[in-house]
């Protein structure tokens, strides 16, 4: 590859002209990482349903969960060092494996995404409403609150790319002081348990049947949520300055870097708990807010919160900024109904038609939080799509490495031999991962939920995945892309 092409001109190649502003520098395109796998939002999510279901033993779970999608983000890596093109996924399956796929991936990918955000914004709704009140909020209030996210994460990104990153940057400052000062706080002076107790459930298996490897594969499966996001650093990569060095290089450290904060405040949460039985029982709801003003006193309680709906509104803010890139790649090349408008880039460069769009479709999937307590519910929706697409990609990868119509070893992320290696164990971790969160559990569905809920993930998807192969057969989207550009590195399946 010659790097003295510029990245205009490098883009050109791929058939596109450069529309969107390119400002990111390799911080800004971290930041966006970092934000939207959120240490925070991911651990927060995680760590109420791990102790019911594991007990003090659930950080294990939060281990294997990383070290499997650690797979996952170095063959994200590759490829996003050998595309640099905004529609990340949509962009790669399209090209090593055909439009048609291509297209399909894109589907889910957009649904998951749009599912992500609606399951942000009502988690972080809890939190806003502690801002202002004690117990817990009405069913009502608590969707209203979650619009509330929405909203403001879609105002932000309406204001253009700068605005964007100083927002994320100051969701940085607050996760750093939420997740590792308070961690580290926790570890040194508030702990009240001894290491021994992460290897005990404490009873939490009676959650699942008496079975503890039950238990633990239903935390497995809840546990995924936290390690969501890093492809997002995908989907700005034509508004990144070197973006086949940039993007992978971000994509790792934000991984890393949340995945090391992840580990710290789950532990440091765990050791902290003066009565963690409770946490398994319920009683305690929130183990997190519980061990924090517990160590640090009461006087923590309202500055706490302050910081986490910092970082709550920057991981909202994050995920709408790479939906509304992700929507925009699809439209350009013709493949969404509508697609003119969703396309349209504004005076400020950004998609905002796009962002509107997606907004819109993320605030009315809040309605399912009219139906009681649906935080289980809303994660699994996120994590199954995120999963089903990272098998799909480390599958194409796979394939298309094997076949020889990619080469990895042209791009900026160079593994050889042990690329290979990787890609397999990150297609045998996402197949057992797959079918670990979408297998139905009534103790992930609302109380007193009917089989529809209990198999909601599989139903959703099967659903849309069938609509899309629908779309696929009778619109025909991939007969509308211009002609095929072929990479330099690859050999691009024509849609026959």
């Amino acid at each position: 590859m010659d790097d003295t092409r510029t990245d205009a001109g490098e883009l050109a190649e791929y058939g596109y002209q450069q529309e969107l502003r390119r400002t990111l520098s390799a911080w800004a395109v971290f930041a966006i990482g970092f934000a939207t796998i959120s240490p925070v939002v991911g651990i927060y999510a995680v760590v109420q349903l791990g102790f019911v279901f594991a007990g003090p033993a659930w950080i294990w779970a939060v281990v294997v969960a990383f070290l499997g999608q650690l797979l996952v983000a170095v063959v994200y890596a590759e490829l996003s060092s050998q595309f640099p093109i905004t529609g990340g996924v949509y962009q790669w399956v399209r090209r090593l494996a055909g439009p048609r796929l291509g297209w399909l991936v894109g589907w889910i990918y957009l649904a998951s995404a749009i599912a992500s955000l609606t399951t942000v914004a009502y988690l972080g709704a809890s939190w806003l409403y502690m801002l202002f009140a004690d117990g817990t909020p009405s069913a009502a209030a608590h969707v209203l609150l979650g619009v509330v996210f929405v909203v403001v994460a879609l105002a932000i990104n309406l204001l253009g790319v700068n605005p964007v990153k100083h927002f994320l940057n100051a969701g940085i400052i607050a996760e750093g002081v939420a997740s590792i000062a308070v961690s580290l706080i926790l570890l040194a002076f508030a702990h009240h348990n001894g290491f021994g107790i992460l290897f005990d459930t404490l009873g939490a298996q009676g959650a699942s049947g008496g079975s503890v490897t039950a238990g633990f594969l239903t935390c497995l499966a809840v546990a995924g949520w936290a390690f969501l996001g890093f492809d997002a650093t995908t989907q700005v990569a034509e508004e990144t300055e070197q973006p086949r060095r940039s993007v992978p290089r971000a994509l790792l450290r934000a991984y890393l870097f949340v995945a090391f904060t992840v580990l710290l405040t789950g532990l440091a949460v765990t050791l902290a708990l003066k009565r963690p039985e409770d946490a398994v029982s319920g009683s305690v709801t929130d183990p997190v807010f519980e061990a924090v003003t517990g160590g640090l006193g009461g006087w923590s309680e309202k500055p706490f919160i302050v910081v986490v709906l910092i970082a709550f509104f920057a991981c909202a803010i994050s995920i709408q900024t790479y939906i509304g890139r992700a929507v925009y790649a699809f439209a350009r090349d013709r493949q969404l109904p509508f697609a003119t408008t969703l396309a349209t880039v504004g005076h400020r460069q950004i998609p905002y038609v796009s962002l509107i769009a997606t907004a819109v479709l993320a605030g009315l999937g809040l309605l399912l939080g009219l139906n009681g307590n649906a935080a289980a519910t809303l994660i699994a929706f996120g994590s199954g799509g995120f999963y089903f697409i990272f098998l799909a990609v480390a599958v194409v990868a796979l394939v298309a490495r094997l076949t020889g119509r990619w080469n990895p070893g042209a791009g900026q992320v160079r593994l050889g031999r042990t690329g290979l290696v990787v890609n397999v164990l990150a297609v045998v971790w996402l197949l057992f991962e797959a079918v670990n969160i979408a297998w139905p559990r009534t103790e992930l569905a609302p109380v007193g939920g009917s089989w529809i809920q209990v198999w909601a993930v599989v139903l959703v998807f099967s659903v849309l995945f069938l609509l899309g192969l629908g779309y696929v057969l009778a619109a025909k989207p991939h007969t509308k892309l211009a002609d095929p550009v072929t990479s330099p590195n690859t050999e691009e399946v024509k849609a026959s």
